[in-house]
């Protein structure tokens, strides 16, 4: 009889990770004066998901430092490669703040992603996604990708929308200027999804991922597009 393979570890966040925001929590406040709303309603134990808007790179900091438990990312899988000292480097801090890499396609790559975000939940941790995908040039919400309900259903993790504002303002050295642009985090309210339960699965994930996007509008108060995002590759 073969073995089974053993069962990948669950990426988690190091030492860097809590460090880095130690650091960052002031640096940002400095900078960008964040108001931060809801932080209470993560819970304080168990799974939870957080579905955001996407409007910057900065996204991904700022959340992880106006949360209050460790958040851990997709991060591209790029950023995980290369050689020599500089890629080892990068392998070993995108993985010691818990990045789970991701490749920009589908099949068995973008299963891999979600498995593994499975996994972080499963452990009952917070794990958090850009249903969009990808970052809005445009400024508006676009439609949200079936991944992040299909994480939901997995795990029975909470669902938590996060609406953003902001971010997609910040350039270079903008908060050195008069007027600088103040962040906004909204942490809303887990999402109500036990009327789905028993339902066909590819139905719930439609309802699961609507109800996302409708809740993550509501607190960014961005418009809606109607439509995927096709405008950003990052």
């Amino acid at each position: 009889m073969t073995a089974s393979a053993s069962p990948s570890p669950v990426p988690r966040a190091g030492a860097v990770y809590f460090l880095g925001r130690a650091i960052l929590r002031p640096l940002f406040w400095l900078m960008y004066r964040p108001r931060i709303e809801g932080r209470g309603n993560v819970p304080e134990q168990g799974p939870v998901l957080l579905v955001s808007n996407h409007l910057s790179s900065l996204d991904t900091v700022i959340i992880p430092t106006s949360a209050a438990r460790p958040v851990q990312f997709l991060i591209k899988a790029s950023y995980f490669a290369g050689s020599g000292l500089p890629g080892h480097f990068k392998r070993w801090f995108f993985g010691s703040i818990g990045g789970v890499p991701v490749h920009r396609a589908t099949g068995r790559d973008a299963r891999a992603a979600l498995d593994a975000g499975s996994s972080i939940l499963r452990a009952g941790n917070v794990f958090a996604v850009f249903p969009e995908g990808t970052r809005s040039r445009d400024g508006k919400l676009h439609d949200g990708h079936g991944g992040a309900a299909w994480m939901a259903r997995d795990t029975g993790a909470a669902v938590m929308p996060v609406g953003l504002v902001g971010t997609g303002s910040i350039k270079p050295l903008s908060h050195l200027l008069p007027g600088r642009p103040r962040l906004e985090v909204r942490f809303g309210e887990p999402l109500d999804l036990t009327d789905l339960v028993g339902i066909p699965a590819g139905r719930a994930r439609r309802e699961i991922t609507e109800r996302m996007m409708a809740a993550i509008a509501s607190l960014s108060g961005q418009e809606r597009s109607g439509s995927v995002n096709a405008s950003s590759h990052d």
